[in-house]
């Protein structure tokens, strides 16, 4: 989304995936509303639609209220235009996404000379709709919630509407051809519905000349694209990311029950359970984890989800030792509904390397900070985490007594929370610390650490 404030400054805003629902219904594009508590991060040089380098993010505790009457005059829309020859510069880098402006030669193949037939039917089955804009001529497909915006709109004028501009637009090139697509942040606008359509008008007017050129190339040219090259839009290979948890995404199931042999989804049969990759009925069901957190970096924020070992990483226990405990402590109540998200999802634990011990007088006293340590959780991803009143004691007297060289050491019961926009982790009055090498845990984190240090070897 685009915030504009009382200078006219633009910035890019955005909602966390799993705050959607929250905020995002309360919202009507134009409105005025004042928004209390947000951090902000650099702005993502991949599909950004502001030029302004930080992007305003909304937090769990975010709150907006709508702003009634007010004073100060602020503008209603902003809009990026650029050339053709801006969109070929652009084209399948995944930049900048720009909004695009022109009048209508063809939709789905059909002239505007005669009144258009939208079969929405069929363009819900394809999911799309194909539109040559001019200016020059360009393919612009508008796909899903745009396409239904656009034959909605269309439809409901009196005569053909002639005029259209789409927001954040994407350049692809598609069998050779350069190509248009929306985003999910596209909106689209026809004829007289904002200044630049009016002004385009106007234009054209002017220009009536520039209404009979055409691109026969573009219009005629079929897309013919490889099996690869289809895949390479849809899907990419494997790839590492460090990012900051934010929260837990709930409402979600977080477990499925998968085939003990192979861990795929198990299906339920008349009778028994069934494996559709073993092809083996009767089987056995394990639980496994399938939980959804909401990460965030310096450029973008999105929702993880947790598979197996992943979710074990997490919280330090299998799913399926979670679901038993849940049934055991509550017996045959409620035995036919899903295991709701357990306390350990609220509380995790970790191990770590120390890496820094910050002894302080709070630097914020709502908080009762008594010591703050930078813990190294692998080569690339280090966390703080705040010890408060008798948890921060305890892990000076232990610390002291132990060997600093490697410093490993196990805490438990770890609450993750938001403050001032950032991520800490904040001991609770259940967290312990275990520094006993004989562990599994830091063995295995010990061993880590030293593969990592080893020099490559050279063959």
């Amino acid at each position: 989304m685009l915030l504009i404030d009382e200078q006219g400054s633009v910035i890019q805003g955005f909602i966390p995936p799993s705050r959607i629902e929250r905020y995002l219904p309360k919202m009507k594009p134009g409105s005025l509303y004042k928004l209390n508590i947000f951090y902000g991060s650099s702005n993502k040089t991949v599909y950004r639609v502001s030029d302004h380098a930080v992007t305003v993010s909304f937090s769990w505790n975010s709150e907006l209220s709508v702003l009634e009457d007010s004073p100060t005059p602020f503008d209603d829309d902003r809009f990026r235009f650029h050339s053709f020859e801006d969109f070929q510069a652009s084209c399948d880098r995944k930049g900048d996404l720009y909004d695009v402006v022109g009048h209508m030669k063809l939709v789905n193949g059909q002239c505007l000379i005669g009144t258009p037939v939208l079969d929405e039917v069929e363009i819900a089955r394809a999911r799309h709709v194909l539109v040559h804009v001019h200016g020059p001529v360009m393919k612009l497909y508008l796909w899903d919630q745009a396409a239904r915006d656009f034959c909605k709109k269309f439809k409901s004028y009196e005569g053909t509407p002639t005029m259209l501009l789409v927001t954040t637009v994407n350049t692809k090139s598609l069998g050779g051809t350069l190509a248009l697509t929306s985003m999910s942040s596209s909106r689209v606008f026809m004829d007289y519905d904002v200044q630049p359509t009016v002004d385009y008008f106007s234009w054209l007017g002017s220009n009536p000349q520039s209404a009979e050129l055409v691109n026969a190339e573009v219009i005629t040219k079929r897309e013919t694209l490889t099996i690869g090259e289809i895949f390479s839009y849809i899907k990419d290979g494997s790839n590492k990311c460090t990012a900051t948890i934010d929260d837990v995404v709930h409402g979600s199931t977080w477990y499925y029950i998968s085939c003990s042999g192979c861990h795929t989804k198990a299906t339920k049969g008349p009778t028994s359970l069934m494996c559709s990759k073993c092809g083996k009925v009767n089987i056995s069901g394990v639980p496994q984890y399938r939980a959804q957190i909401s990460v965030y970096d310096n450029s973008e924020q999105a929702v993880f989800v947790l598979l197996g070992d992943a979710g074990f990483e997490l919280t330090g226990k299998h799913a399926a030792e979670l679901v038993s405990s849940y049934f055991e402590a509550n017996g045959d109540q409620g035995v036919t509904q899903e295991v709701p998200f357990p306390e350990a999802f609220s509380t995790i634990d970790v191990v770590g390397q120390i890496v820094i011990i910050q002894k302080i007088k709070p630097y914020h006293p709502e908080l009762n900070i008594d010591a703050t340590i930078g813990l190294q959780l692998n080569r690339s991803t280090i966390v703080k985490l705040i010890l408060c009143d008798k948890q921060a004691t305890d892990f000076s007297i232990l610390q002291r007594k132990k060997d600093r060289k490697f410093r490993v050491v196990i805490i438990t019961s770890i609450i993750p929370k938001l403050f001032q926009g950032k991520l800490l982790l904040r001991s609770s009055s259940a967290t312990n610390f275990y520094f006993n090498k004989s562990i599994n845990y830091i063995k295995h984190f010990k061993r880590q650490i030293r593969d990592h240090a080893k020099p490559c070897s050279k063959e």
